[in-house]
């Protein structure tokens, strides 16, 4: 920590440093890439912070004691852990203290998914379980998450590391500079470096933060320190009392992948996305994991296209998509825009949902053949699409030819350690005979700590970007038990050889940790899609509320990730957007209303950082409640489309072709008002956003200048104020 000198102890202020890189060398210069470059401190009328290591109370300074409680209510509880997004949903036993179990744990500010491990299981809805939570969210998985909210300390913490993206990272072939403090409490920033000094600007806050920032046109090593004025007139200079400044040498360790931000994605699944070969079809059921599975005496079922649902859907009722059906589909996927097409497995399973694989290694003959998915490739590229593959690294299937030699031989299977068996003989599919993904009989957990299980799947994801994929969405990956190291191995073996491979991760939550440069370049980024976004189009929370939460999130995240972002709000694993919104359910009609929170969130999602991605058929209006049978991944009815919907996806992917802005790695918010949020997009602020979830209009006021509307009309020119009609967005350039 740096403390002020005595004159300032009085208002509490504690100045805390996180230092990554620095530059050895003596107070007046450092030597970088054999140049020797001078950097010298401004006047004695500044007052310089020092570094201090010591912490206070039982927290570290900056972060805030928070217990949790549960009470059983006299329900006999043998154990109870904590599990949150705050500690990567890993184990935290929680202490018995007179029958009621109770854990304290140290957290900065922010907001924070968590749920109770109770004997053994997941609780399914914490609202059952701790009335004391601030609120619950869907946790994806039919359940709901409970939400925790730390509110700050009142003293002045300022935070940078140059080793974590969010403090230092190179978007857009720009070196952008942050550091994050307590809101309002600065009045000016600059950053002084070795290239000149430059003003910095307040980009994000939230009630406990807030972040500045400066971006650097070109990418050089610097050595720098900040210059600030606090709102009472104070002059500071932050840096160290071991190295006089910071230093960045210019080598950008975590690249931005280029072409994601200027692209929008489709999630595809294949088996309900289109029929282009029937011929196949009946190959779906001569491997499902039903045949094999002696638990259960339920046998799959292939079904015609426009088929009801049965029990089976979720899992074992099949409908016929597949390679060809998507090849057919390219030219109606290129007219949305798409850029990316991201497959759920395709490879050889034993369920529709495909992520029991058998072979890492084959495509499931269900879906056509090895010179279908050339094909599919080599058109998809024609037209500028890339297309990723689904990776599932964590488990198999039961039918998986490793698998079946354990059930088969036992401890004489060479592969024997390649799972993790708790009895043998057994039954394929006793889920209490070996570990599985939940305790999922159907899903054996792989050993990946077993070099040769390591070996297998790091070379399966090589051996289809040889075939020609972009790129790989990971399936669950912190469920692997040594999830850090596999995927820094899996990251280091891909870029070598395909530097420009997109690599997202399967987390839901806000988890910084993942995109620090050694594991993923994205995460399926539902905490903005469905845990702010979503919300906000729903009308649960006002526009003050949601542009804070906006705030935390993208200070969490470099500028570099926030411009990879792979952005969704619905998927094969959630219910459809539409009906979210409360649109209905399969086979409903949705009141307008839900069309136009629809509208509206949608234009958020094409609007921010990083890349939109829609999943098959939300562009169509189509409904699905997911705890319906699954009801979401019924298939397209190519014959039915709402043509307003269509319309729409097809006017904001022109919106984002026309408007460079609206695909750089930049946001700075605003404002917020009764139900608007309002943020600025584009390296000059040259776009602003202005969106309102509530049912009446309302009316603000706009920057200086004047402010021309391109979305969704193109004719109005406004200045001073502007009213932003009820569940609308407005797009505007200056003027």
């Amino acid at each position: 920590m740096i403390h002020r000198m005595k004159r300032w102890t009085s208002v509490g202020i504690v100045l805390v440093f996180i230092i990554g890189i620095i530059a050895s060398g003596c107070l007046q210069q450092i030597k970088s890439q054999g140049t020797e470059q001078t950097l010298t401190l401004p006047e004695d009328n500044y007052k310089t912070l020092y570094l201090n290591e010591k912490v206070k109370g039982t927290c570290p300074t900056g972060k805030v004691p928070v217990t949790f409680t549960y009470n059983p209510q006299g329900k006999n509880v043998t154990s109870v852990s904590l599990r949150g997004s705050f500690n990567n949903w890993k184990e935290l036993p929680m202490e018995n203290e007179n029958g009621v179990w109770k854990k304290t744990v140290c957290l900065e500010p922010g907001q924070y998914e968590y749920k109770f491990f109770i004997n053994g299981e997941w609780v399914k809805d914490m609202s059952t379980v701790d009335p004391t939570a601030d609120s619950y969210i869907d946790d994806g998985f039919g359940g709901k998450n409970a939400v925790k909210i730390v509110e700050g300390e009142l003293e002045l913490t300022i935070e940078h590391d140059p080793e974590n993206p969010a403090y230092l990272s190179i978007a857009d072939n720009r070196t952008v500079i942050r550091f994050k403090t307590r809101p309002n409490q600065i009045k000016s920033a600059f950053l002084v470096s070795s290239e000149g000094e430059h003003e910095m600007e307040r980009q994000l806050w939230w009630g406990s933060g807030e972040v500045w920032r400066v971006e650097l046109q070109e990418v050089t090593p610097i050595k720098y320190y900040f210059k600030l004025e606090t709102n009472d007139g104070e002059l500071l200079i932050l840096n160290t009392s071991k190295n006089p400044f910071f230093y960045f040498d210019g080598v950008d360790r975590f690249p931005q992948v280029q072409w994601v931000s200027k692209g929008i994605g489709y999630q595809i699944f294949p088996d309900r996305f289109n029929n282009g070969d029937s011929s196949n079809d009946p190959l779906a059921l001569q491997t499902d994991e039903l045949w094999f599975n002696e638990v259960t005496d339920k046998k799959p079922v292939l079904s015609n296209w426009s088929d009801p649902i049965t029990g089976l859907h979720c899992c074992h009722q099949y409908y016929g998509g597949d390679i060809k059906g998507i090849i057919e589909k390219l030219d109606y996927l290129q007219e949305l825009g798409v850029t990316l097409i991201y497959l759920n497995p395709i490879f050889l399973a034993g369920s529709a949902h495909g992520y029991d694989i058998y072979d890492h290694y084959r495509l499931d003959p269900q879906f056509g053949t090895e010179e279908d998915l050339k094909t599919l490739l080599e058109e998809a590229h024609k037209r500028g699409i890339r297309v990723i593959f689904d990776f599932v690294p964590n488990h198999s299937g039961i039918g998986h030819w490793a698998f079946l030699d354990v059930a088969s031989r036992g401890k004489e299977s060479p592969y024997w350690n390649w799972y993790f068996i708790k009895r043998w003989p057994f039954n394929l599919g006793d889920g209490n005979a070996y570990l599985g993904w939940w305790g999922i009989g159907s899903l054996p957990k792989l050993n990946t700590v077993n070099p040769e299980v390591k070996e297998y799947l790091i070379g399966a994801a090589l051996y289809w970007l040889d075939f020609g994929f972009d790129g790989l969405r990971i399936d669950a990956p912190t469920e692997l038990i040594n999830s850090k190291e596999f995927f820094s191995e899996l990251r280091k073996a891909v870029k070598e050889k395909y530097p420009d491979a997109y690599i997202v991760g399967e987390i839901w939550q806000l988890s910084p940790e993942w995109v620090q440069g050694d594991a993923f370049d994205s995460l399926m980024n539902y905490a903005l899609g469905r845990d702010i976004l979503l919300a906000y189009a729903k009308g649960q929370w006002n526009g003050e509320r949601t542009l804070e939460l906006l705030g935390r999130y993208y200070a969490s995240y470099g500028e570099n990730v926030v411009a990879m972002g792979f952005n969704l709000v619905s998927s094969h694993d959630t219910s459809r957007v539409l009906t979210d919104l409360g649109g209905g359910n399969l086979g409903d009609t949705p009141k307008p209303e839900a069309i136009q929170r629809l509208k509206l969130l949608s234009t958020l999602l094409y609007t921010l950082p990083g890349m939109p991605v829609t999943f098959q058929g939300d562009e169509r209006g189509l409904l699905g409640n997911k705890e319906h049978f699954d009801s979401q991944r019924y298939p397209i009815q190519w014959d039915t489309v709402n043509e307003e919907v269509l319309n729409h996806y097809k006017s904001l992917a022109d919106l984002r072709k026309s408007v460079p802005a609206l695909t750089s790695s930049k946001i700075k918010l605003y404002t917020a008002k009764e139900g608007v949020i309002a943020f600025f997009r584009g390296h000059e602020d040259e776009v602003l956003v202005i969106a309102n979830n509530a049912l009446k209009s309302t009316t603000i006021s706009l920057p200086s200048g004047k402010w021309k509307e391109i979305f969704p009309s193109g004719d109005k020119i406004y200045e001073k104020e502007l009213t932003v009609p009820a569940l609308g967005v407005l797009v505007l350039v200056r003027g």
